[in-house]
């Protein structure tokens, strides 16, 4: 690492690989992995992701612009957008031949228009409801999703829907307003080629329910489903990390910082580092912890926009100019977002465009 960066993330394309091929090992052959690179692959970057992922069956994005961005990447690669798509983005989406989502009858008519602007069948995933309540048909809609993949502007691939992981109550309701829409739509003479429905805590908890296909997403990063009996499988991809940009002595009885309600309770060595909330680190207030030489040195004060203040008392040998590690294999998100009341995923995806990303493996 050159000494003149200020903060980076060290991303290690050949774990994401590993992640991958674990969750195809537990899914089996007969089951597609469709990895989830929205978000930036989680933060990580989704060029150099889908690239390491040669053998990905399918990529999920959020938004037209990442179906393009996979694209420009991986040029074969078969890409679902599992959002909102504009009516120019739609024709463009159709003509590329990447997958969209159709969750409403006002998505499903600008679905068709799109085809019949673009002159190729639109190929379609049909979203339903079943628990969640955030896209997709209700039961009332089924008959209208039948007369809508039947039309010849549409070729049907997938029917899939997402859980909301509640309760194994909740979950089973879920599955079986699944399965009635499939049942209802084979009495209809029409079938999807692709079912799927579970994502990386569905892929651990439910293998009976992994149909044709799994969405694999904060898996592939390192972030491990609570309570999967096989956590060694799952292994940190990101050292996000920063430089001490100053050593100084404080007194006793100061704060540090914005914060005014924590005053140091002895003569404390407080190092100020180069990153902060700008950078996708927690707002955190005298909370936290980060490794310094291996050792653990407790966040001062209230974390700022570009720097951020720990103290080294107990660590003697911190220098200027020393790497430190926010987050990484011995301080993973657990607890890294424990400190920040944050969600796993989010400890990945909130780092910024300005953190510089490299990437070994």
């Amino acid at each position: 690492m050159r000494d003149m960066e200020r903060c980076w993330a060290r991303i290690d394309l050949s774990t994401v690989k590993h992640n991958y091929a674990e969750a195809r090992r537990i899914c089996g052959d007969h089951v597609k992995v469709m990895a989830v690179v929205k978000a930036n692959a989680y933060g990580l970057g989704i060029e150099p992701v889908a690239r390491a992922l040669m053998d990905a069956d399918f990529f999920c994005v959020a938004s037209y612009d990442e179906a393009e961005r996979v694209l420009s990447a991986r040029p074969d690669a078969s890409v679902l957008v599992m959002g909102l798509c504009g009516p120019e983005e739609l024709t463009l989406a159709v003509q590329r031949g990447v997958r969209l989502t159709v969750f409403s009858r006002r998505q499903a008519a600008c679905v068709l228009d799109a085809a019949e602007k673009a002159g190729v069948r639109a190929v379609v995933h049909v979203k339903v409801e079943t628990g969640l309540h955030r896209l997709g048909f209700g039961p009332e809609d089924m008959d209208f999703v039948a007369d809508f993949v039947r039309d010849p502007r549409v070729d049907f691939e997938g029917l899939f829907t997402h859980l909301a992981l509640r309760t194994p109550q909740t979950d089973q309701a879920q599955f079986d307003l699944y399965d009635q829409w499939l049942a209802h739509l084979a009495r209809l003479g029409v079938r999807p080629r692709i079912r799927h429905m579970c994502d990386s805590i569905g892929m651990v908890r439910y293998p009976e329910r992994h149909m044709d296909a799994v969405r694999v997403g904060a898996w592939l990063y390192g972030v491990c489903p609570r309570r999967c009996p096989y956590p060694e499988k799952c292994l940190p991809t990101v050292t996000f990390q920063a430089r001490v940009a100053e050593i100084a002595s404080v007194p006793a009885g100061e704060c540090v910082g914005y914060d005014e309600d924590h005053p140091l309770a002895r003569p404390s060595l407080i190092a100020t580092l180069s990153s902060g909330y700008a950078d996708g680190y927690p707002r955190l207030n005298h909370v936290g912890e980060v490794l310094i030489h291996g050792r653990r040195a407790p966040v001062v004060g209230l974390v700022c926009m570009d720097q951020m203040m720990v103290d080294v008392t107990d660590i003697p040998d911190a220098r200027e100019g020393d790497e430190v590690t926010l987050l990484g294999p011995d301080l993973w998100v657990n607890e890294y977002s424990a400190w920040g009341n944050l969600n796993r995923n989010e400890c990945l995806a909130r780092l910024t465009p300005r953190v510089k990303r490299i990437y070994v493996g």
